[in-house]
């Protein structure tokens, strides 16, 4: 691999979601910051959505590592469940004892009243559910009866749903509109604006061990952005393959060429650029 001849001690575009990685872009902190406001307003529903790569999943394991003592967090990172299945989940996940046999109306009362044990210590519960587009309408539907556990002051459990742009067309079916009402805060993630991916760039080159000089040409800079739209992930898989064809040539700089290469190898990439970008070397 490249590491040794970029003098690198770790790779610095993998599309592995990693907290050390995270460069604070405007919207990620934007979306951030909406998360723990409605944690502590006690909202009840808060919906993340954001296309494919866009750093969802990345932005929901910062905000569970930004939570402090007074939460107690679930993550749910596959919700391909049933209902049943989904009460289990959620209530392992808090903490609650539950039966083999218990029906749904038996598990949210458990989950219920673990939920108040969580609220007696002075603690919020925070359920984080991921890939939130793959639930089923009836699993949403239970969702809905966990965020009905409330007491007369406050709701019991804050449910946060990460989610391609899918989850809008699901919770638009009308089966769900009460689920759908109760949202009271939503974000949708953009990519990376132009002037953010020379920084976002620069930062995972930096954690990963580079201390040399620009490592990504201008035009190359230019380039990735084109054939990446901005996306996160389309951006690290560009820049991975662009590193390795100049690895391959022996170059110590990434060139237009090689993130051309690297688009040309990516089913993905915006082909956009193919024209504007075909007049450079």
């Amino acid at each position: 691999m490249y590491l040794g001849h970029f003098g690198l001690t770790e790779l610095p575009f993998s599309i592995t979601p990693d907290t050390q990685f995270v460069y604070s872009a405007a919207s990620h902190q934007e979306a951030l910051n909406t998360l723990l406001l409605a944690v502590r307003g006690g909202e009840g529903f808060v919906k993340i959505t954001g296309e494919v790569g866009t750093g969802k999943t990345l932005l929901c394991r910062r905000f569970l590592a930004t939570l402090g003592d007074e939460c107690v967090p679930a993550y749910i990172p596959n919700p391909q469940f049933d209902a049943r299945a989904m009460l289990l989940e959620a209530a392992e996940e808090l903490g609650a004892t539950c039966g083999d046999d218990d029906n749904n109306v038996h598990l949210v009362r458990r989950i219920g009243r673990r939920l108040l044990e969580i609220a007696q210590q002075g603690k919020t519960a925070v359920l984080c559910i991921d890939e939130a587009q793959t639930m089923p309408i009836p699993t949403l539907e239970a969702l809905r009866l966990i965020s009905n556990l409330e007491t007369e002051k406050r709701k019991l459990i804050q449910i946060v749903l990460f989610g391609q742009p899918e989850l809008d067309e699901r919770l638009a079916e009308p089966s769900v509109r009460q689920l759908r009402q109760r949202i009271v805060f939503h974000y949708r993630m953009p990519g990376l604006q132009r002037r953010e991916l020379d920084a976002y760039v620069d930062h995972r080159l930096r954690v990963a061990g580079y201390h040399g000089g620009r490592l990504f040409s201008a035009f190359a800079r230019r380039a990735l952005y084109r054939y990446s739209a901005g996306t996160p992930r389309l951006v690290n898989i560009l820049s991975h393959k662009a590193m390795l064809a100049a690895f391959g040539e022996g170059s110590e700089e990434v060139c237009l060429r090689h993130v051309r290469a690297a688009a040309r190898d990516t089913e993905g990439a915006h082909k956009v650029g193919w024209s504007l970008l075909g007049g450079f070397a």
